[in-house]
């Protein structure tokens, strides 16, 4: 077997770093800029360059068990769904990947499978047992790569403890199955015992060494799942599977902290998961709560540890796998902190589970994921321990045969993998890369996917557009006409609601965000808006809801960049005049979500701006974060128009108008051809001198919008005549690079990153 060098580390996430980062930010915002000096806003946003250290998760080691592995037992899976060429019931029990796990420090864990194939209808011939496994871990030295089942315990009623039928209610055993329960998680008392969170009551069950069931089952006072055999005819409180899916105990023993793997059905915050305390020792809940708040409504709680430092590592996830996956995060809690404003208990990034390096090429090329950077992009990441020399250890459940993450048709295998936290690097600070709307190149803009996609593409910004809905709550779409970029138009329960409508002096039909609730717009999913140009982002159409501004800031503070700073959010107000003219300003919400979200302060990672110039003068007077005037290759700021005054965008980025500017915002965000026209045959011309007036006038200039396609690009860098056909993306950057440009919003910030990563001298 071949084994990791045992060593002393302590638990490093990326979080760990942001307070160095965030100082180096604090620091460059003091720096005074000729903004502040000629007695304009004074944000200061510039600053010299600086180094970042950064935290880079390691893979070290990977194992795998076949899926079609088959331990000893009866058949199974008689009733599962076929998928994936594998049709049951199987020939023995079949092990579906492994849902929580126990280090026993000598190299082995006991690894516990769920109820098997996903139902309780479907698994009543699967056992509940709990397997000794021992990895054969695949290094950077070789080794075989796989897990070895060494044996296992089974779980039974021999006692007769159930007062509700099982599945094997006449035998002696009464070995338990997952028609019966549905385990998730395990914790090891100290006399060996062990507690088992299940879903189906949701129970906590208390075994002996050999699996046998010590004391009747736990049920949480006013938890109720739809599978609760004492339901007697009443409504469920938690959803089906959205009970004990994970659950940590204390270090001393005593405690045991199961959390509710979804929401309360009655809860007005989806967002919210409680966890629990229950002592063991009394044998009852102590009636401590605490309130976790995941990223995105659907995101669910995977699996939970306690680290040497006594917090609570938890695995945040969605559901989703392969490149459609979103969210695959271990976060770190401790229930000693106070909890935010809104009661819930600050969280920190440890491992994004879809950006792991893997610097040794450990089974690169053998599937979606595995390359020179490992992801665990499976549904059911499930599994999380702090192994003793302070690494982390991370798997699945493979839902058998269900899921094929890793390649479409093959089921997963179940698979162990060794993650570093102590490797770190030092980054220089770059120009600054905005996501063009996320990854929008890649993913349906304005979703989380395309956010998240872009933060692994290592995007330092992440932009939002908002508008408001018709209860005044700000999310993330291009446009109030949602009809291009949302199902909308498949939901005949909302086609009296299309309509013409005039914005900013142009007549629209369609859908629009203020003719919904939240509760409505969250019925939805968004699509691409360019299919034809991408239908590679379309693929992923139909799958994603619309983020409100909140979910977005808290992705974002939830992230690190490649760099190793928090990822910046920059937000546009769409529309600001329009939405006055209805009652439903931008501005004051705006600000209000940043505050609530700890980023109203001069040295947040936000940049607030706009096309209009009236709303980013209020927005000085309300906020300290820095504004950005958004400036169009052709046209008018609308507010300008609705007043009747006669300047234009060319006028705004006049020497006099640039100083004007600065008065009020802190940058421009510029349309690529203000800073470098383009002659008659679509080739560069020689650039404008916006960049250098700006800079005199103490205005950082960001340029927009850098697409890969021909025909988004300058006729210097396209391959073809095929205008949707990806071009030389990165040629084009390094010129307006050259122009002296602060950073670029880009729909493919991938490319964008390495380019602005690379020497000065080597463009």
């Amino acid at each position: 077997m071949t084994t990791i060098p045992q060593q002393r580390r302590r638990l490093t996430s990326p979080a760990a770093l942001i307070a160095l980062s965030a100082a180096a930010s604090l620091i460059a915002a003091l720096v005074p800029t000729a903004a502040s000096a000629a007695g304009g806003h004074g944000h200061g946003h510039s600053g010299p360059d600086r180094t970042v250290k950064t935290v880079v998760p390691t893979l070290e080691a990977r194992a795998t068990l076949s899926a079609d592995h088959l331990a000893e037992g009866p058949a199974s899976g008689a009733a599962v769904t076929p998928a994936n060429g594998r049709t049951g019931p199987f020939d023995g029990q079949v092990i579906p990947g492994f849902s929580a796990m126990i280090d026993n420090g000598d190299g082995t864990f006991w690894a516990q499978p769920d109820n098997g194939f996903g139902s309780q209808a479907n698994s009543a011939d699967f056992l509940l047992r709990n397997y000794l496994v021992e990895p054969d871990w695949q290094t950077a030295r070789g080794g075989a790569g796989e897990i070895d089942i060494l044996r296992y315990i089974s779980y039974n009623d021999r006692k007769g403890l159930l007062d509700f039928p099982i599945v094997n209610e006449g035998t002696d055993e009464r070995l338990l199955t997952g028609a019966d329960f549905d385990i998730e998680s395990v914790v090891r008392a100290k006399d060996g015992t062990l507690w088992v969170g299940e879903e189906f009551g949701p129970f906590l069950l208390h075994f002996a060494k050999d699996g046998t069931l010590l004391e009747k089952p736990f049920p949480l006072t006013g938890a109720q799942s739809p599978q609760n055999p004492y339901l007697d005819g009443a409504q469920p409180t938690v959803a089906a599977s959205r009970g004990f899916e994970a659950m940590a105990g204390s270090r001393d023993g005593r405690y045991l902290y199961p959390v509710l793997e979804g929401a309360y059905l009655a809860d007005t915050d989806q967002r919210r998961r409680v966890i629990n305390e229950f002592d063991t020792r009394k044998g009852r809940y102590t009636g401590r709560t605490w309130s976790y708040q995941t990223d995105n409504p659907l995101n669910v709680i995977g699996d939970a540890f306690t680290t040497r430092d006594g917090a609570l590592l938890l695995i945040e996830r969605d559901d989703f796998e392969g490149d459609q996956s979103v969210t695959k995060r271990v976060y770190e809690v401790d229930l000693r902190d106070r909890p935010d404003r809104e009661g819930f208990l600050p969280k920190n990034l440890v491992l994004d589970a879809l950006r792991i390096d893997n610097p040794h090429g450990i089974d690169a090329g053998e599937g979606y994921g595995l390359g020179d950077t490992y992801a665990l992009p499976v549904q059911s990441f499930e599994t999380v321990l702090q192994l003793r020399d302070g690494r982390l250890l991370i798997g699945n459940d493979n839902n058998f045969p269900g899921n094929d993450a890793r390649i479409t048709g093959t089921p997963d295998d179940t698979e162990f993998a060794i993650v570093d936290l102590e490797r770190t690097r030092v980054r220089p600070d770059a120009v600054t890369v905005v996501s063009h709307r996320g990854a929008s190149g890649y993913r349906p803009e304005h979703t989380l996917a395309s956010y998240e996609t872009a933060i692994t593409q290592c995007a330092e910004y992440i932009e939002p557009d908002v508008v408001s809905t018709k209860d005044g709550v700000l999310v993330a779409r291009h446009e109030n006409e949602i009809g291009g970029t949302t199902d909308v138009a498949a939901h005949p329960e909302f086609a009296a609601r299309r309509t013409t409508k005039t914005i900013d002096g142009v007549p629209i039909t369609g859908w629009f965000t203020e003719d919904f609730t939240l509760a409505e717009l969250k019925t939805l999913r968004a699509k691409e808006r360019l299919p034809q140009v991408r239908p590679q982002s379309a693929a992923f159409d139909g799958l994603y809801p619309i983020p409100t501004l909140d979910e977005v800031l808290d992705l974002a503070r939830h992230s690190v960049t490649c760099d190793g700073r928090p990822v910046g959010v920059y937000p546009e107000t769409k529309h600001p005049t329009y939405f006055d003219g209805i009652g439903l300003s931008l501005e004051e919400p705006l600000v209000a979500e940043l505050r609530r979200n700890g980023l109203d302060r001069r040295d947040a990672p936000v940049i607030l701006q706009s096309f209009e110039t009236g709303n980013l003068r209020d927005l000085n007077r309300m906020t300290d974060v820095p504004l950005g005037q958004l400036i169009n290759g052709s046209g008018a700021p609308y507010d300008l128009v609705a007043a009747g005054d006669t300047r234009t965008y060319a006028d705004l980025v006049t020497r006099q108008g640039l100083r004007e500017i600065a008065r009020y915002a802190d940058g421009i965000g510029a349309e690529k051809n203000v800073i470098i026209p383009r002659n008659a045959d679509a080739t560069l011309a020689a650039p404008s001198a916006v960049v250098r007036d700006a800079h005199r006038a103490g205005l950082i200039v960001h340029a927009w919008t850098f697409r890969v396609e021909n025909q988004f690009l300058a006729a210097d860098f396209r391959s073809s005549a095929d205008p949707n056909a990806p071009g030389d993306l990165a040629g084009e950057i390094r010129v307006f690079l050259d122009t002296g440009i602060d950073g670029f919003f880009t729909d493919n910030p991938d490319i964008g990153a390495a380019t602005a990563a690379e020497p000065a001298a080597a463009r």
